[in-house]
Order: C-alpha cells, then sequence, then structure tokens
C-alpha cells in the first residue's frame, strides 16, 4: 500500500510521468513471473535489447526465474534510458519489490534513483556496472579494467610492439566505458609506447563506430590492429565495413588486421575459429545473471556479505559505495574457443 506521501508525490509529477509509467506497462515482460506465493518479490529491470550480450542475458535471466523459483515482477526494459529506468523502478516500488536488480548504462544519473530505494529500504543489485554514486547492495561485476589491459597485452604482443590501432571505446559516462579505456591507455602508454592509439568514442553503438572507422581507414589504410570495448554491438557492423573494403584477411595473412573484443557472444567464438577476429575477453553472460538473482533474493531475506574470496571463483571487494562481486571473465583465443565452460558455447543448451 503506498503512503499518502507518496502518492502525492506521484501525483505531483503530472501528465508526462503517467505517460512514461503507461509507456513502461507497455514494455513489460510477463515471462517475468515466478514462483509467487511467500517468497519476496524482486523487481528486474533489463538494460537493452540491441545488443547480442545483453539478450542472452536476459535469456538466463528468465531461465534462472523459473528453475531457480525466484518469485519475480514483470520484467521491464529500460533501453539505455536512465528515464525510463526510474520510472521502471517506481512501478517496481508500487507493485511491492523488496529488491530490485538492474544495470544502469548512465553510471552518474542513476543515483537520485538509489537514494530514493534506499530510503524505502529497498536494496540494490547492480549488474555489470558499478554506479558511481548511491548505497548498492551488491555489484554483480567482472573486472573491467582488466579487460582494458588484457586487450592492450594481446595486441601489443601481436604487433610485436610497433602498429596503429583502433579502439572503440564504450560510453565514457559509464564505469565499464571509463574503465576499459583507461586501462588501455595506460598498458598502452607504458608498455607499448610505439603503438599509435586512435581513441574512438562511440556511445556504444555500432553504427558509429563502423563511421568512424571508415573515416580512420581513409586516413590510415595501414591500420593494423582494432579493440572493440563491446563486441555484442561492434562485431557485426566492424566485419562487414572491413569485408566491403577488403581489408578482412584471415588471421596468418600478412595483411590480416588484428582484432580483439569484450563479451564472448557465440558470434565472436565463431569469428575466432574462422580466423577473422583472434580474441575476446568473455563477460559471463550467465554468472551475471545467476548472481544478480542469487543476491537479490539474498537482500530481500536480508543476509550479509564481507569482502574476501567466494566458493563460485570470485572475489568481493568493498566500494565506497557497497560491494563488489567480481566474476571471472577469460581471454578467449583459438587455443580455448571450444571451451565448453564459456557461456558463449552453451547457449541455447
Amino acid at each position: 500500500m503506498k503512503s499518502a506521501r507518496t502518492r502525492s508525490r506521484a501525483a505531483a509529477a503530472g501528465t508526462v510521468i503517467v505517460l512514461s509509467a503507461l509507456a513502461t506497462a507497455c514494455n513489460r515482460d510477463s515471462a517475468g513471473s515466478g514462483a509467487g506465493g511467500d517468497k519476496p518479490a524482486i523487481g528486474i529491470d533489463l538494460p537493452r535489447s540491441d545488443s547480442d550480450f545483453w539478450n542472452s542475458y536476459a535469456e538466463y535471466v528468465k531461465k534462472g526465474i523459473k528453475s531457480d523459483g525466484i518469485n519475480a515482477l514483470p520484467l521491464s526494459n529500460s533501453q539505455n534510458d536512465v528515464t525510463k529506468l526510474a520510472a521502471n523502478v517506481q512501478v517496481f516500488e508500487n507493485s511491492g519489490a523488496e529488491a530490485v536488480v538492474m544495470a544502469p548504462q548512465d553510471t552518474g544519473a542513476i543515483a537520485s534513483t538509489l537514494d530514493d530505494l534506499a530510503a524505502k529500504k529497498i536494496p540494490v543489485v547492480s549488474v555489470d556496472t558499478r554506479p558511481d554514486k548511491g548505497d548498492v547492495y551488491m555489484v554483480v561485476r567482472a573486472d573491467n579494467r582488466a579487460y582494458g589491459t588484457k586487450a592492450c597485452e594481446f595486441l601489443g604482443e601481436r604487433l610485436h610492439g610497433k602498429g596503429k590501432v583502433a579502439e572503440f571505446q564504450g560510453a565514457l559516462d559509464s564505469i565499464n566505458g571509463r574503465d576499459r579505456s583507461e586501462a588501455f591507455a595506460a598498458c598502452m602508454k607504458k608498455k607499448f609506447p610505439d603503438i599509435k592509439v586512435f581513441e574512438l568514442p562511440t556511445d556504444w553503438k555500432g553504427d558509429v563506430a563502423s563511421a568512424k572507422l571508415q573515416s580512420l581507414l581513409a586516413q590510415h589504410p595501414d591500420l593494423n590492429g582494432i579493440y572493440m570495448q563491446a563486441g555484442g554491438v561492434f562485431l557485426q557492423p566492424t566485419l562487414a565495413l572491413l569485408e566491403q573494403k577488403k581489408l578482412l584477411k584471415p588471421a596468418g595473412d600478412e595483411d590480416h588486421i588484428t582484432i580483439i573484443s569484450n563479451d564472448g557472444i557465440p558470434q565472436e567464438l565463431d569469428a575466432i575459429r574462422e580466423g577473422r577476429i583472434d580474441a575476446t575477453v568473455s563477460q559471463p553472460a550467465d554468472l551475471y545473471a545467476k548472481y544478480a538473482l542469487y543476491y537479490a533474493r539474498a537482500a530481500a531475506e536480508k543476509k550479509t556479505f564481507e569482502p574476501g574470496r567466494t566458493d563460485h571463483d570470485s572475489t568481493i571487494v568493498k566500494i565506497a559505495n557497497g560491494l563488489e562481486d567480481q566474476l571471472p571473465a577469460p581471454l578467449v583465443t583459438k587455443d580455448n574457443v571450444d571451451d565448453k565452460a564459456l557461456w558463449g558455447n552453451a547457449v541455447g543448451q
């Protein structure tokens, strides 16, 4: 039951919020309904549907709800829009959520929503992204600085410390984009100073990356390396452009452009097998979903955790606004691309 204060605040928000809530309701997924009963209600917002990685995460979430008997409210999808995310969270609050799972893509703009949830004592599990401010019960994430460092070291070694590399940077208003970009730059400066890096901000948009790569190739046709910070949005447009320009040479060819990505989606693994790209860092979409649900239920049941090693090959660390469970994210090359433990090899099974 909403308090009188909450009702008056909602009414004061006016027609814009009403329309936003209606649009949100139209974008809710009935597949989110879980076991119900006396189990705590969990609100789950999916961050976007324009990425193969996040679509895989969504499928793992739905499977986990069913297999683990989670009492999930109807799923929502904020479509990379923090305003929609705030409206979706308001619906969760009004529906009696006792914990909320989200993956805010703009990690700076979510603070007020987190403060509102904290005031109502509704704990939050943030997946893949760590909010800049605002309390969180647990962040379920891999070490994104390690992504940038692994990409740097792989490219630097393959290029023997010399060459030109394009870096498709994710949105720099996201902690993930910043972490990957800063770590990649620091590693290149320290270990491979003779490699020229062209930083291409993309806001996680594949068409932006493709357009910027096309312009870069016109100026630097001798480009010999690419770092894609998100294969889920960058892989297909990048390969299509290189193929169009007859620059998509197989690994081993002297004119091959060395490419490393981040995500670990099945399409990246296939591209590694086929020699079109060389490596990726596998973000564990399956584990993100599994432990997001695990910690959400634990939060609703008022369980607590401490920093240290876990029983699932990860480490919980203390962060400024809560705790973060840093899950493993392995480097994938042709040597281990067929490993059945990789989530990208298990999709659909």
